[in-house]
Protein backbone atom coordinates (compact mmCIF):
# COMPACT_ATOMS: atom_id res chain seq x y z
CA UNK A 1 0.00 0.00 0.00
CA UNK A 2 1.53 3.31 -1.12
CA UNK A 3 2.08 5.98 1.53
CA UNK A 4 0.74 9.46 0.87
CA UNK A 5 3.44 12.21 0.83
CA UNK A 6 3.65 14.24 3.98
CA UNK A 7 2.69 17.86 3.18
CA UNK A 8 4.66 19.14 6.20
CA UNK A 9 7.96 17.77 4.79
CA UNK A 10 7.29 19.46 1.45
CA UNK A 11 6.58 22.71 3.23
CA UNK A 12 9.80 22.53 5.26
CA UNK A 13 11.93 21.74 2.22
CA UNK A 14 10.39 24.60 0.25
CA UNK A 15 11.02 27.03 3.15
CA UNK A 16 14.66 25.90 3.41
CA UNK A 17 15.09 26.32 -0.35
CA UNK A 18 13.54 29.77 -0.18
CA UNK A 19 15.93 30.79 2.61
CA UNK A 20 18.93 29.54 0.63
CA UNK A 21 17.85 31.44 -2.47
CA UNK A 22 17.31 34.56 -0.38
CA UNK A 23 20.74 34.20 1.20
CA UNK A 24 22.44 33.79 -2.19
CA UNK A 25 20.58 36.80 -3.57
CA UNK A 26 22.02 38.93 -0.77
CA UNK A 27 25.64 38.13 -1.73
CA UNK A 28 25.93 40.64 -4.61
CA UNK A 29 24.42 43.38 -2.45
CA UNK A 30 26.79 42.62 0.44
CA UNK A 31 29.79 42.65 -1.90
CA UNK A 32 28.61 45.88 -3.45
CA UNK A 33 28.17 47.47 -0.03
CA UNK A 34 31.65 46.33 0.99
CA UNK A 35 33.19 47.71 -2.21
CA UNK A 36 31.34 50.98 -1.71
CA UNK A 37 32.62 51.22 1.84
CA UNK A 38 36.24 50.76 0.71
CA UNK A 39 35.87 53.53 -1.86
CA UNK A 40 34.06 55.80 0.56
CA UNK A 41 36.81 55.35 3.15
CA UNK A 42 39.37 56.70 0.66
CA UNK A 43 37.94 58.01 -2.65
CA UNK A 44 41.46 58.06 -4.13
CA UNK A 45 41.26 54.27 -4.45
CA UNK A 46 38.41 54.51 -6.96
CA UNK A 47 40.23 57.30 -8.82
CA UNK A 48 43.38 55.19 -9.04
CA UNK A 49 41.39 52.26 -10.43
CA UNK A 50 39.95 54.56 -13.11
CA UNK A 51 43.45 55.79 -13.97
CA UNK A 52 44.74 52.23 -14.38
CA UNK A 53 41.81 51.33 -16.60
CA UNK A 54 42.38 54.41 -18.74
CA UNK A 55 46.12 53.70 -19.06
CA UNK A 56 45.47 50.10 -20.12
CA UNK A 57 42.95 51.30 -22.71
CA UNK A 58 45.46 53.75 -24.17
CA UNK A 59 48.27 51.21 -24.35
CA UNK A 60 45.99 48.60 -25.92
CA UNK A 61 45.62 50.92 -28.91
CA UNK A 62 49.06 49.68 -29.98
CA UNK A 63 47.37 46.40 -30.76
CA UNK A 64 43.96 47.66 -31.88
CA UNK A 65 45.05 50.35 -34.36
CA UNK A 66 46.62 48.88 -37.49
CA UNK A 67 49.23 51.63 -38.12
CA UNK A 68 50.54 51.41 -34.56
CA UNK A 69 50.62 47.61 -34.66
CA UNK A 70 52.69 47.67 -37.85
CA UNK A 71 55.18 50.01 -36.16
CA UNK A 72 55.82 47.97 -32.99
CA UNK A 73 54.51 44.53 -33.90
CA UNK A 74 54.01 41.85 -31.27
CA UNK A 75 56.32 43.67 -28.89
CA UNK A 76 53.36 45.90 -28.00
CA UNK A 77 52.63 43.41 -25.21
CA UNK A 78 55.68 44.81 -23.37
CA UNK A 79 53.91 48.16 -23.11
CA UNK A 80 50.86 46.47 -21.54
CA UNK A 81 53.09 44.63 -19.06
CA UNK A 82 54.85 47.89 -18.21
CA UNK A 83 51.58 49.66 -17.38
CA UNK A 84 50.38 46.79 -15.20
CA UNK A 85 53.65 46.61 -13.26
CA UNK A 86 54.75 50.26 -13.07
CA UNK A 87 51.57 52.27 -12.44
CA UNK A 88 51.29 52.47 -8.63
CA UNK A 89 48.99 54.28 -6.23
CA UNK A 90 51.36 57.18 -5.50
CA UNK A 91 53.45 59.26 -7.87
CA UNK A 92 56.68 58.48 -6.02
CA UNK A 93 56.20 54.73 -6.36
CA UNK A 94 55.39 55.10 -10.06
CA UNK A 95 58.47 57.28 -10.70
CA UNK A 96 60.68 54.86 -8.78
CA UNK A 97 59.46 51.82 -10.69
CA UNK A 98 59.34 53.63 -14.04
CA UNK A 99 62.89 54.94 -13.84
CA UNK A 100 64.16 51.60 -12.54
CA UNK A 101 62.49 49.77 -15.39
CA UNK A 102 63.74 52.20 -18.02
CA UNK A 103 67.28 52.29 -16.69
CA UNK A 104 67.44 48.51 -16.34
CA UNK A 105 66.15 48.02 -19.87
CA UNK A 106 68.62 50.49 -21.40
CA UNK A 107 71.63 49.00 -19.59
CA UNK A 108 70.59 45.44 -20.39
CA UNK A 109 70.02 46.25 -24.06
CA UNK A 110 73.35 48.04 -24.36
CA UNK A 111 75.28 45.22 -22.70
CA UNK A 112 73.50 42.58 -24.79
CA UNK A 113 74.34 44.52 -27.95
CA UNK A 114 78.04 44.66 -27.00
CA UNK A 115 78.13 40.93 -26.28
CA UNK A 116 76.42 40.24 -29.61
CA UNK A 117 79.04 42.28 -31.48
CA UNK A 118 81.84 40.24 -29.90
CA UNK A 119 80.14 36.86 -30.33
CA UNK A 120 78.98 37.32 -33.93
CA UNK A 121 82.56 37.40 -35.26
CA UNK A 122 83.47 34.02 -33.75
CA UNK A 123 82.54 30.47 -34.59
CA UNK A 124 79.34 28.78 -33.55
CA UNK A 125 80.92 26.77 -30.71
CA UNK A 126 82.84 29.72 -29.30
CA UNK A 127 79.72 31.86 -29.62
CA UNK A 128 77.68 29.35 -27.61
CA UNK A 129 80.35 29.20 -24.89
CA UNK A 130 80.69 32.96 -24.83
CA UNK A 131 76.92 33.56 -24.54
CA UNK A 132 76.55 30.90 -21.82
CA UNK A 133 79.44 32.26 -19.76
CA UNK A 134 78.14 35.82 -20.17
CA UNK A 135 74.71 34.81 -18.94
CA UNK A 136 76.29 33.07 -15.92
CA UNK A 137 78.63 35.93 -14.98
CA UNK A 138 76.04 38.68 -15.45
CA UNK A 139 73.42 36.66 -13.55
CA UNK A 140 75.83 36.03 -10.68
CA UNK A 141 77.00 39.66 -10.48
CA UNK A 142 73.49 41.16 -10.72
CA UNK A 143 72.05 38.80 -8.11
CA UNK A 144 74.93 39.41 -5.70
CA UNK A 145 74.54 43.14 -6.24
CA UNK A 146 70.98 42.97 -4.91
CA UNK A 147 72.32 42.17 -1.44
CA UNK A 148 73.99 45.58 -1.15
CA UNK A 149 71.78 47.65 1.20
CA UNK A 150 71.81 50.82 -0.93
CA UNK A 151 71.06 48.85 -4.11
CA UNK A 152 68.31 46.82 -2.47
CA UNK A 153 66.68 49.94 -1.08
CA UNK A 154 66.64 52.05 -4.25
CA UNK A 155 67.36 49.94 -7.33
CA UNK A 156 66.30 46.38 -6.56
CA UNK A 157 63.49 46.44 -9.14
CA UNK A 158 65.83 47.91 -11.75
CA UNK A 159 68.36 45.11 -11.22
CA UNK A 160 65.61 42.50 -11.67
CA UNK A 161 64.47 44.14 -14.93
CA UNK A 162 68.09 44.36 -16.09
CA UNK A 163 68.59 40.66 -15.43
CA UNK A 164 65.35 39.70 -17.19
CA UNK A 165 65.90 41.88 -20.27
CA UNK A 166 69.56 40.93 -20.66
CA UNK A 167 68.81 37.20 -20.61
CA UNK A 168 65.87 37.52 -23.00
CA UNK A 169 67.86 39.51 -25.57
CA UNK A 170 71.12 37.58 -25.22
CA UNK A 171 69.61 34.09 -25.38
CA UNK A 172 67.17 34.95 -28.19
CA UNK A 173 69.99 36.53 -30.21
CA UNK A 174 71.68 33.13 -30.47
CA UNK A 175 68.93 31.96 -32.87
CA UNK A 176 68.23 35.33 -34.43
CA UNK A 177 70.64 36.98 -36.80
CA UNK A 178 69.87 40.65 -36.17
CA UNK A 179 69.14 41.48 -32.54
CA UNK A 180 69.10 45.26 -32.94
CA UNK A 181 65.46 45.52 -34.12
CA UNK A 182 64.35 43.27 -31.26
CA UNK A 183 66.08 45.44 -28.64
CA UNK A 184 64.84 48.63 -30.29
CA UNK A 185 61.21 47.50 -30.39
CA UNK A 186 61.20 46.32 -26.79
CA UNK A 187 62.86 49.49 -25.60
CA UNK A 188 60.39 51.67 -27.48
CA UNK A 189 57.32 49.80 -26.20
CA UNK A 190 58.60 49.94 -22.62
CA UNK A 191 59.26 53.66 -23.05
CA UNK A 192 55.69 54.14 -24.30
CA UNK A 193 54.30 52.26 -21.30
CA UNK A 194 56.45 54.23 -18.82
CA UNK A 195 55.43 57.53 -20.43
CA UNK A 196 51.74 56.70 -20.10
CA UNK A 197 52.25 55.67 -16.45
CA UNK A 198 54.15 58.85 -15.59
CA UNK A 199 51.55 61.02 -17.31
CA UNK A 200 48.64 59.38 -15.48
CA UNK A 201 50.47 59.43 -12.16
CA UNK A 202 51.90 62.98 -12.26
CA UNK A 203 49.29 64.99 -14.14
CA UNK A 204 45.93 63.26 -13.60
CA UNK A 205 44.83 63.72 -9.97
CA UNK A 206 48.23 62.70 -8.52
CA UNK A 207 48.64 61.04 -5.13
CA UNK A 208 51.88 62.07 -3.47
CA UNK A 209 53.74 59.78 -1.07
CA UNK A 210 55.10 62.83 0.76
CA UNK A 211 51.61 64.13 1.49
CA UNK A 212 50.54 60.69 2.73
CA UNK A 213 53.56 60.55 5.06
CA UNK A 214 52.89 64.09 6.25
CA UNK A 215 49.21 63.38 6.93
CA UNK A 216 49.90 60.05 8.65
CA UNK A 217 52.37 61.77 11.00
CA UNK A 218 49.72 64.30 11.97
CA UNK A 219 47.19 61.51 12.55
CA UNK A 220 49.66 59.73 14.84
CA UNK A 221 49.87 62.75 17.13
CA UNK A 222 46.09 63.11 17.16
CA UNK A 223 45.54 59.38 17.74
CA UNK A 224 47.94 59.32 20.71
CA UNK A 225 46.21 62.37 22.17
CA UNK A 226 42.82 60.66 21.92
CA UNK A 227 44.19 57.45 23.45
CA UNK A 228 45.69 59.26 26.45
CA UNK A 229 42.54 61.28 26.99
CA UNK A 230 40.27 58.23 26.79
CA UNK A 231 42.61 56.15 28.96
CA UNK A 232 42.71 58.66 31.83
CA UNK A 233 38.95 59.23 31.55
CA UNK A 234 38.31 55.48 31.73
CA UNK A 235 40.65 55.08 34.69
CA UNK A 236 39.01 57.72 36.86
CA UNK A 237 35.38 57.31 35.87
CA UNK A 238 32.92 55.99 38.44
CA UNK A 239 32.55 52.22 38.25
CA UNK A 240 28.77 51.98 38.41
CA UNK A 241 27.05 48.63 38.19
CA UNK A 242 24.68 49.98 35.57
CA UNK A 243 27.50 50.71 33.12
CA UNK A 244 27.06 48.86 29.88
CA UNK A 245 29.75 46.31 29.19
CA UNK A 246 29.59 46.96 25.45
CA UNK A 247 30.18 50.69 25.93
CA UNK A 248 33.15 49.94 28.16
CA UNK A 249 34.63 47.56 25.60
CA UNK A 250 34.10 50.10 22.80
CA UNK A 251 35.85 52.79 24.84
CA UNK A 252 38.86 50.57 25.51
CA UNK A 253 38.95 49.49 21.86
CA UNK A 254 39.22 53.16 20.82
CA UNK A 255 42.19 53.52 23.17
CA UNK A 256 43.86 50.51 21.56
CA UNK A 257 43.32 51.81 18.01
CA UNK A 258 45.04 55.13 18.73
CA UNK A 259 48.42 53.82 19.89
CA UNK A 260 48.37 50.61 17.86
CA UNK A 261 48.37 52.64 14.63
CA UNK A 262 51.62 54.26 15.82
CA UNK A 263 53.26 51.00 16.87
CA UNK A 264 52.49 49.35 13.51
CA UNK A 265 53.64 52.27 11.33
CA UNK A 266 57.37 51.54 10.97
CA UNK A 267 57.19 49.73 7.64
CA UNK A 268 54.73 52.15 6.05
CA UNK A 269 56.75 55.18 7.20
CA UNK A 270 59.96 53.88 5.67
CA UNK A 271 58.19 52.95 2.42
CA UNK A 272 56.47 56.33 2.07
CA UNK A 273 59.68 58.21 2.89
CA UNK A 274 61.57 56.19 0.27
CA UNK A 275 59.01 56.88 -2.46
CA UNK A 276 58.69 60.53 -1.42
CA UNK A 277 62.41 60.99 -2.04
CA UNK A 278 61.80 60.16 -5.72
CA UNK A 279 59.08 62.77 -6.15
CA UNK A 280 59.69 66.32 -7.43
CA UNK A 281 60.94 68.84 -4.92
CA UNK A 282 58.27 69.47 -2.32
CA UNK A 283 59.26 73.01 -1.38
CA UNK A 284 61.27 75.76 -3.07
CA UNK A 285 62.68 76.79 0.33
CA UNK A 286 64.91 73.74 0.73
CA UNK A 287 66.91 71.79 -1.82
CA UNK A 288 65.97 68.33 -0.59
CA UNK A 289 62.94 67.87 1.62
CA UNK A 290 63.90 65.96 4.82
CA UNK A 291 61.53 63.00 4.55
CA UNK A 292 63.77 60.90 6.78
CA UNK A 293 63.00 63.31 9.62
CA UNK A 294 59.44 62.01 9.49
CA UNK A 295 60.80 58.49 9.95
CA UNK A 296 62.72 59.65 13.04
CA UNK A 297 59.60 61.31 14.42
CA UNK A 298 57.75 58.05 13.87
CA UNK A 299 60.47 56.24 15.81
CA UNK A 300 60.25 58.52 18.87
CA UNK A 301 56.46 58.40 18.67
CA UNK A 302 56.60 54.61 18.88
CA UNK A 303 58.86 54.97 21.91
CA UNK A 304 56.22 57.29 23.36
CA UNK A 305 53.36 54.95 22.37
CA UNK A 306 54.86 52.12 24.44
CA UNK A 307 54.12 54.22 27.51
CA UNK A 308 50.54 54.75 26.34
CA UNK A 309 50.22 50.99 25.83
CA UNK A 310 51.48 50.40 29.38
CA UNK A 311 49.01 53.02 30.61
CA UNK A 312 46.26 51.08 28.84
CA UNK A 313 47.54 47.93 30.53
CA UNK A 314 46.75 49.49 33.91
CA UNK A 315 43.08 49.38 32.93
CA UNK A 316 43.33 45.67 32.15
CA UNK A 317 45.26 44.75 35.29
CA UNK A 318 43.77 42.13 37.61
CA UNK A 319 44.77 44.14 40.70
CA UNK A 320 43.08 47.54 40.74
CA UNK A 321 43.25 50.46 43.11
CA UNK A 322 39.92 51.06 44.89
CA UNK A 323 37.84 53.94 43.45
CA UNK A 324 38.03 55.74 46.79
CA UNK A 325 41.81 55.94 46.47
CA UNK A 326 41.70 56.93 42.82
CA UNK A 327 39.40 59.83 43.55
CA UNK A 328 42.09 61.36 45.78
CA UNK A 329 44.35 61.82 42.77
CA UNK A 330 41.80 62.41 40.03
CA UNK A 331 42.45 66.15 39.74
CA UNK A 332 46.28 66.17 39.37
CA UNK A 333 46.38 63.13 37.06
CA UNK A 334 43.66 64.53 34.84
CA UNK A 335 45.50 67.83 34.67
CA UNK A 336 48.80 66.16 33.67
CA UNK A 337 47.04 64.16 30.97
CA UNK A 338 45.22 67.25 29.72
CA UNK A 339 48.50 69.18 29.39
CA UNK A 340 50.15 66.28 27.53
CA UNK A 341 47.18 66.14 25.16
CA UNK A 342 47.49 69.90 24.58
CA UNK A 343 51.14 69.55 23.62
CA UNK A 344 50.46 66.65 21.25
CA UNK A 345 47.61 68.52 19.59
CA UNK A 346 49.74 71.65 19.19
CA UNK A 347 52.55 69.63 17.60
CA UNK A 348 50.03 68.04 15.23
CA UNK A 349 48.70 71.45 14.17
CA UNK A 350 52.19 72.89 13.67
CA UNK A 351 53.23 69.98 11.41
CA UNK A 352 49.98 70.06 9.47
CA UNK A 353 50.21 73.81 8.79
CA UNK A 354 53.99 73.82 8.16
CA UNK A 355 54.75 76.41 10.84
CA UNK A 356 56.97 76.18 13.85
CA UNK A 357 55.44 75.41 17.20
CA UNK A 358 55.48 77.89 20.04
CA UNK A 359 58.85 78.24 21.81
CA UNK A 360 57.18 77.40 25.11
CA UNK A 361 55.23 74.41 23.75
CA UNK A 362 56.28 72.48 26.86
CA UNK A 363 54.69 75.14 29.03
CA UNK A 364 54.94 75.79 32.74
CA UNK A 365 51.39 74.47 33.12
CA UNK A 366 52.66 70.93 32.55
CA UNK A 367 55.40 71.29 35.16
CA UNK A 368 52.90 72.77 37.59
CA UNK A 369 50.60 69.79 36.97
CA UNK A 370 53.50 67.44 37.77
CA UNK A 371 54.20 69.34 40.97
CA UNK A 372 50.54 69.07 41.94
CA UNK A 373 50.64 65.32 41.36
CA UNK A 374 53.80 65.04 43.45
CA UNK A 375 52.23 67.07 46.27
CA UNK A 376 49.07 64.96 46.18
CA UNK A 377 51.09 61.76 46.50
CA UNK A 378 53.18 63.19 49.34
CA UNK A 379 50.01 64.22 51.16
CA UNK A 380 48.98 60.56 51.46
CA UNK A 381 52.05 58.83 52.94
CA UNK A 382 50.01 56.09 54.63
CA UNK A 383 48.77 54.79 51.29
CA UNK A 384 52.27 54.41 49.87
CA UNK A 385 54.08 53.18 52.99
CA UNK A 386 51.73 50.35 53.90
CA UNK A 387 48.39 49.70 55.58
CA UNK A 388 47.07 47.89 58.62
CA UNK A 389 45.36 45.38 56.39
CA UNK A 390 48.67 44.41 54.80
CA UNK A 391 50.33 44.14 58.23
CA UNK A 392 47.55 41.85 59.46
CA UNK A 393 48.03 39.62 56.46
CA UNK A 394 51.76 39.48 57.17
CA UNK A 395 51.09 38.35 60.79
CA UNK A 396 48.74 35.62 59.57
CA UNK A 397 51.37 34.48 57.10
CA UNK A 398 54.02 34.30 59.84
CA UNK A 399 51.72 32.20 62.04
CA UNK A 400 51.07 29.77 59.21
CA UNK A 401 54.78 29.58 58.53
CA UNK A 402 55.54 28.70 62.13
CA UNK A 403 52.83 26.00 62.21
CA UNK A 404 53.81 24.34 58.94
CA UNK A 405 57.64 24.75 58.99
CA UNK A 406 58.96 22.77 56.03
CA UNK A 407 55.68 22.38 54.16
CA UNK A 408 55.19 26.08 54.12
CA UNK A 409 58.80 26.57 53.11
CA UNK A 410 58.11 24.51 50.00
CA UNK A 411 54.97 26.49 49.28
CA UNK A 412 56.58 29.87 49.85
CA UNK A 413 60.30 29.42 49.13
CA UNK A 414 62.83 31.67 50.78
CA UNK A 415 65.52 33.59 49.00
CA UNK A 416 68.25 31.02 49.72
CA UNK A 417 69.69 29.66 46.53
CA UNK A 418 72.79 27.79 47.71
CA UNK A 419 73.34 24.01 47.59
CA UNK A 420 72.46 23.52 51.25
CA UNK A 421 68.98 24.93 50.72
CA UNK A 422 68.37 22.60 47.77
CA UNK A 423 69.49 19.54 49.80
CA UNK A 424 67.22 20.53 52.69
CA UNK A 425 64.24 20.77 50.39
CA UNK A 426 65.00 17.36 48.82
CA UNK A 427 65.30 15.75 52.25
CA UNK A 428 62.08 17.38 53.33
CA UNK A 429 60.22 15.94 50.34
CA UNK A 430 61.68 12.46 51.03
CA UNK A 431 61.00 12.44 54.79
CA UNK A 432 57.44 13.79 54.75
CA UNK A 433 55.44 12.23 51.91
CA UNK A 434 52.31 12.09 54.07
CA UNK A 435 52.07 15.87 54.27
CA UNK A 436 51.85 16.45 50.50
CA UNK A 437 48.07 16.22 50.40
CA UNK A 438 47.75 18.66 53.28
CA UNK A 439 50.28 20.94 51.62
CA UNK A 440 48.34 20.81 48.35
CA UNK A 441 45.17 21.97 50.08
CA UNK A 442 47.06 24.70 51.91
CA UNK A 443 48.82 26.11 48.82
CA UNK A 444 45.88 28.17 47.43
CA UNK A 445 45.21 29.78 50.82
CA UNK A 446 48.85 30.58 51.48
CA UNK A 447 49.40 31.88 47.93
CA UNK A 448 46.45 34.19 48.27
CA UNK A 449 47.64 35.52 51.61
CA UNK A 450 51.16 35.92 50.23
CA UNK A 451 49.87 37.91 47.27
CA UNK A 452 47.86 40.13 49.60
CA UNK A 453 50.85 40.64 51.87
CA UNK A 454 52.96 41.62 48.87
CA UNK A 455 50.40 44.32 48.18
CA UNK A 456 52.07 46.46 50.84
CA UNK A 457 49.91 49.34 49.70
CA UNK A 458 46.46 49.34 48.19
CA UNK A 459 47.66 52.33 46.15
CA UNK A 460 50.45 50.29 44.53
CA UNK A 461 48.60 49.86 41.18
CA UNK A 462 47.95 53.59 41.10
CA UNK A 463 51.65 54.23 41.77
CA UNK A 464 52.41 52.39 38.52
CA UNK A 465 49.79 54.50 36.70
CA UNK A 466 51.23 57.75 38.07
CA UNK A 467 54.81 56.76 37.25
CA UNK A 468 53.75 56.09 33.65
CA UNK A 469 52.27 59.58 33.44
CA UNK A 470 55.58 61.05 34.59
CA UNK A 471 57.51 58.86 32.14
CA UNK A 472 55.19 60.05 29.40
CA UNK A 473 56.15 63.66 30.09
CA UNK A 474 59.86 62.76 29.90
CA UNK A 475 59.42 61.02 26.55
CA UNK A 476 57.31 63.90 25.31
CA UNK A 477 60.39 66.13 25.48
CA UNK A 478 62.16 63.77 23.06
CA UNK A 479 59.22 64.04 20.66
CA UNK A 480 59.35 67.84 20.82
CA UNK A 481 63.07 67.85 20.03
CA UNK A 482 62.55 65.72 16.90
CA UNK A 483 59.68 67.94 15.74
CA UNK A 484 61.88 71.02 16.11
CA UNK A 485 64.60 69.27 14.09
CA UNK A 486 62.06 68.74 11.31
CA UNK A 487 60.98 72.37 11.48
CA UNK A 488 64.56 73.57 11.04
CA UNK A 489 65.39 71.12 8.25
CA UNK A 490 62.18 71.80 6.29
CA UNK A 491 62.28 75.59 6.88
CA UNK A 492 58.83 75.83 8.41
CA UNK A 493 57.61 79.41 8.73
CA UNK A 494 58.22 81.13 12.02
CA UNK A 495 55.64 81.05 14.76
CA UNK A 496 53.94 84.39 15.36
CA UNK A 497 51.46 85.64 17.92
CA UNK A 498 48.74 85.43 15.26
CA UNK A 499 49.04 81.64 14.99
CA UNK A 500 46.18 80.68 17.25
CA UNK A 501 45.87 76.95 17.69
CA UNK A 502 42.38 75.76 18.56
CA UNK A 503 42.76 72.38 20.20
CA UNK A 504 39.73 70.15 20.68
CA UNK A 505 40.13 68.00 23.75
CA UNK A 506 36.80 66.27 23.34
CA UNK A 507 36.21 62.71 22.21
CA UNK A 508 33.34 60.25 22.16
CA UNK A 509 33.70 60.02 25.93
CA UNK A 510 34.26 63.58 27.07
CA UNK A 511 36.74 64.16 29.84
CA UNK A 512 35.08 65.72 32.84
CA UNK A 513 36.43 67.55 35.80
CA UNK A 514 35.68 66.41 39.37
CA UNK A 515 32.46 68.47 39.36
CA UNK A 516 31.12 66.54 36.39
CA UNK A 517 31.37 69.46 33.92
CA UNK A 518 32.68 68.44 30.47
CA UNK A 519 35.89 70.06 29.29
CA UNK A 520 35.50 72.27 26.22
CA UNK A 521 37.95 73.24 23.49
CA UNK A 522 40.99 75.24 24.48
CA UNK A 523 42.69 78.00 22.51
CA UNK A 524 46.44 78.12 22.98
CA UNK A 525 48.76 80.85 21.83
CA UNK A 526 51.80 82.59 23.12
CA UNK A 527 49.97 85.89 23.44
CA UNK A 528 47.08 84.36 25.36
CA UNK A 529 49.39 82.62 27.81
Amino acid sequence: MACAPDPSNNKNSSSILHQQVKKISRIPFSWGAHAWGIGREDPRRAIHALKVGTALTLVSLLYILEPLFKGVGKNAMWAVMTVVVVLEFTAGATICKGLNRGLGTILAGSLAFIIELVAVRSGKVFRALFVGSSVFLIGFAATYLRFFPSIKKNYDYGVVIFLLTFNLITVSSFRQEDVVPLARDRLSTIAIGCAICLFMSLFVLPNWSGEDLHSSTVRKFEGLARSIEACVTEYFQDQDKDDKILDKQASRASIHIGYRAVLDSKSSDETLAHYASWEPRHSMQCYSYPWQKYVKIGSVLRHFAYTVAALHGCLESEIQTPPSVRSLFRNPCTRVAREVVKVLQELAVSIRDHHRCAPDVLSDHLHEALQDLNSAIRSQPRLFLGSKHACANSHVLMELNSSKHTATRTTLPSFKTDGTSLLERRNTKADQPSERNEQGTLRPTLSKIAMTSLEFSEALPFAAFASLLVEMVVRLEMVIEEVKELERAANFREFTGHDYLTIDLTSNDKMRNPNGIPLDSHTISTAAE
